[in-house]
């Protein structure tokens, strides 16, 4: 009996043990950020969910363009900075078949509807903001702060609407500061030139900054930028689509070093970086 007895306490000792053990830390999953060419980017978040930015999928610079546009088959929402075309580009394709939800300032949001036939049942009022606003969005796994941008926000009508083919207002432009729960605070500038405010941005883990010139700030301006900002890393776009956007990642660097700043990254269309 006393010999039972034991067995029985040491099989509940075992059993307690086993119950009061803390649970293994569940592994931490990357953010992944993907740079498709011009302004075009993709976050998918540790929890799996896809945003783009400005998707011209198939702009000049990506080779992979068709390719990478027929992948894109979940994706939660479009990110839009601004109504012009290269920023617009396959966006109202990408939500037809993925159903993502559209994130941009009202008036932005219902030229959208409106002049480039994006899905309706794909907008709401509360994926809308305004500069200084932030939104809470997929139940908390990203948010969206709404950041000026010095740049023009005019839309063209697209072919098939009921008005002539001609530019109609929509909104001024923006620029994104996207914080991902459990990752990193994402600033996307837009098309922009540098402005004093970019100090009060806030805490910027990575910087995706314009830097072609002509219809943005080029190199010496960008870094200008960046040294405002303070970012962990900071990743150069919207450059060499048009032989007309001069400026190049190697002039940015440069500028860059000058200013004693050696955080920038440059992705090459399809690329994805991983920000553990």
């Amino acid at each position: 009996m006393r010999i039972l007895i034991i067995a029985l306490s040491a099989l509940l000792l075992a059993a307690s043990s086993t119950l009061a053990a803390p649970a293994a830390p569940a592994a931490k999953s990357d953010t992944e950020i993907t740079y498709y060419g011009h302004s075009a980017f993709k976050i998918v978040t540790p929890a799996g969910k896809v945003l783009l930015i400005d998707p011209w999928i198939t702009n000049p610079n990506n080779p992979n363009g068709e390719k990478d546009l027929e992948a894109l088959n979940k994706v939660d929402l479009i990110l839009l900075t601004h109504g012009h075309g290269d920023h617009v580009g396959n966006m109202v394709q990408i939500s037809k078949r993925t159903g993502a939800k559209l994130v941009t300032t009202p008036e932005l949001m219902k030229a959208a509807v409106l002049n480039s036939f994006y899905p309706v049942d794909n907008t709401a009022n509360t994926l809308t903001g305004a500069f200084g606003g932030e939104i809470s969005l997929l139940d908390g796994e990203v948010t969206v702060r709404f950041v000026p941008a010095v740049h023009g926000g005019s839309m063209e009508i697209a072919e098939g609407s009921i008005a002539p083919r001609s530019l109609v207002y929509a909104g001024w432009p923006s620029g994104f500061y996207i914080t991902v729960k459990n990752g990193p605070r994402i600033y996307h500038t837009g098309d922009t030139d540098l402005f004093g405010d970019m100090t009060l941005i806030g805490d910027v883990d990575v910087m995706l900054v314009c830097i072609g010139g002509k219809f943005t700030m080029g190199p010496q301006r960008a870094a200008q930028a960046v040294r405002l900002v303070k970012p962990k890393m900071v990743i150069p776009m919207h450059y060499n689509t048009w032989e007309i956007m001069a400026g190049t990642p190697e002039q940015f660097k440069s500028a860059l070093n000058t200013l004693g700043i050696k955080s920038m990254k440059q992705l090459n269309p399809s690329e994805v970086f991983r920000w553990k």
